[in-house]
């Protein structure tokens, strides 16, 4: 038995110094249901040291809802790690926070177990008079500049039926403008996508009596040189027969005929309404063909030698060539233009309903704008520390470097955290700090010394003003704000500031919380207003 007990003893004393690295606490024991407690572990190791907190969904009966980043507070040769847990409970009751592993150089070491107590919110159906629940209200819609949107989706599909329009039409004459080596190569081309295009099947027999009969005149015009395009039928056909005379063309009767035939039908068809049957249809751009081919056969070749027919083709070659090119640059200037339209309109539209300031900012870039616009992170900083939501995560700085020896000499510890830097345009720092002795702070004489701080850094013509601060939470302190002049010694340059800078004190210690930005930066200010507006403080941790 005394065996037993001394094992036992043995045990216990083990367990109880292995405990020593492992300090537990919580904010409070007693809480309402939804609240979040506040679990802190700490462990003091040397700088050699591996620690692994625990990543948990549940501890005991309590949900962790939160795992916040773990702080490091360096004293002399060793490191102080503290990690803490947000727990909250939905049911009412008393619970016990039970013991989490934690590991240091792979050897377990155990928290304490914590009770705890969730309590109902109560409600005094006495005191409070109770009431009917109300009708929904229908909140009433504001008209607002709706017209400005409406009217930009006009002139935006206004522009873009406009340019479909366009390039459809362009898209057209691409074919007709194309160059051929022969009038009787384009016609042959030009046919056969006519016959492509299916457009009689599609019951469009004008349109293809039209683009039939234009191929014909067009081929007539380049090839024998009359002006068939703004002919009437009859005085077509009286042309061609004088040009075949002059040409010395031997064209029979029967292809006059036909060719003349066809040419009345599609007037018949085009200012007449008239509706040939299929078989006519087919025979009919039978005859065109066959008129086109036996007109082509009957124009006289002149013989040309071999230098003047060299020639001829170099100079065509350039010509087809120079004409590419042409097509190639209205192309891009069509693209181009185009484009810049788009571009235009889509900027003068949000000028019109955001502003110039946004649409500079938001195309050219603002970095206070991205700073508000990006994602926020709230953290704890510090000791005594100070909660706070900012758009970017504070680093540690060092500045006890900075501060005077019989100054320093007073300090248990002190611990800053910032962004950016006094010769940015933009600077947060959130600094905390614990005397060695316990003394009431002097607020007012805190700011004095700020002030004096940031001159020292080549600030001018300072402004200050000062008023009373106080927490959502209610807890009391000063605020300092105004205005100053920085110089840049490299480009000669000044530019105005604005500064705020809120001092709270608790026994034995000081929060400060200084923001700098660019005086007049809209963006800036909203920045602020939701920094300060997020503050809560913690009591100091002894």
């Amino acid at each position: 038995m005394k065996k037993t007990l001394y094992i036992f003893l043995l045990f216990s004393a083990f367990v109880f110094g292995q405990q020593k690295g492992v300090e537990t606490s919580i904010d409070t024991t007693k809480n309402k249901i939804g609240a979040e407690f506040k679990l802190t572990v700490k462990t003091n190791v040397d700088t050699l040291s591996k620690v692994v907190f625990p990543k948990l969904k549940n501890i005991g009966a309590l949900e962790v809802i939160r795992s916040y980043p773990i702080d490091t507070v360096k004293k002399d040769d060793r490191y102080e790690l503290i990690k803490r847990y947000g727990l909250t409970q939905f049911d009412s009751g008393r619970y016990t926070i039970p013991s989490i592993k934690i590991l240091i150089n792979n050897k377990a070491f155990l928290t304490d177990s914590i009770p705890v107590e969730v309590a109902n919110v109560q409600v005094d159906t006495l005191k409070q008079k109770m009431y009917d629940i109300k009708d929904i209200v229908e909140v009433e819609k504001p008209i607002g500049n709706w017209w400005k949107y409406l009217l930009a989706i006009i002139i935006l599909g206004a522009i873009g039926t406009g340019v479909y329009w366009y390039m459809k039409k362009h898209q057209k004459k691409k074919i007709e403008e194309e160059v051929y080596k022969t009038p009787i190569e384009k016609a042959t081309i030009l046919m056969n996508t006519l016959e492509q295009k299916g457009l009689w099947q599609k019951g469009e027999i004008k349109e293809y009596y039209s683009e039939l009969t234009d191929i014909a005149r067009n081929y007539i015009e380049e090839a024998i040189e009359i002006p068939a395009m703004e002919s009437t039928t009859s005085e077509l056909i009286a042309g061609l027969k004088a040009a075949s005379i002059k040409k010395k063309m031997k064209l029979s009767q029967e292809t006059i005929e036909n060719l003349e035939r066809v040419l009345k039908q599609a007037d018949l068809v085009k200012f007449a309404k008239s509706k040939p049957m299929e078989f006519e249809i087919t025979e009919d751009r039978n005859k065109i063909q066959k008129a086109i081919v036996v007109l082509d056969s009957a124009i006289p070749v002149e013989v040309q030698n071999e230098e003047e027919m060299l020639l001829n083709e170099v100079q065509r070659q350039k010509q087809v060539a120079q004409q590419l090119e042409k097509q190639r640059k209205k192309r891009i200037a069509i693209s181009l233009a185009s484009v810049l339209f788009i571009l235009m309109a889509t900027l003068l539209f949000f000028i019109a309903t955001k502003g110039f300031d946004y649409v500079k900012d938001t195309i050219i870039g603002h970095p206070t704008k991205e700073l508000l616009e990006g994602e926020w992170i709230k953290s704890e900083y510090g000791n005594p520390s100070v909660i706070v939501e900012t758009p970017k995560v504070l680093k540690r700085m060092d500045l006890t470097k900075s501060l005077p020896k019989n100054g320093l000499a007073l300090v248990k510890e002190m611990q800053s955290f910032g962004y950016g830097s006094f010769l940015d345009n933009f600077y947060i720092m959130v600094s905390t700090m614990k005397y060695k002795q316990d003394t009431q702070t002097d607020l007012n004489k805190a700011v004095e010394v700020t002030i004096q701080s940031i001159e020292a850094q080549g600030a001018q013509n300072m402004i200050v003003k000062q008023e009373d601060f106080e927490t959502p939470e209610g807890v009391k302190g000063v605020k300092a704000y105004g205005t100053f002049v920085k110089l840049d010694s490299n480009t000669k340059t000044s530019t105005q500031l604005y500064y705020e800078i809120l001092l709270f004190g608790q026994d034995g210690g000081l929060q400060q919380i200084m923001i700098l930005h660019e005086e007049g930066d809209k963006y800036a200010n909203e920045i602020v207003e939701r920094i300060l507006s997020s503050v809560e403080l913690k009591q100091l941790n002894n």
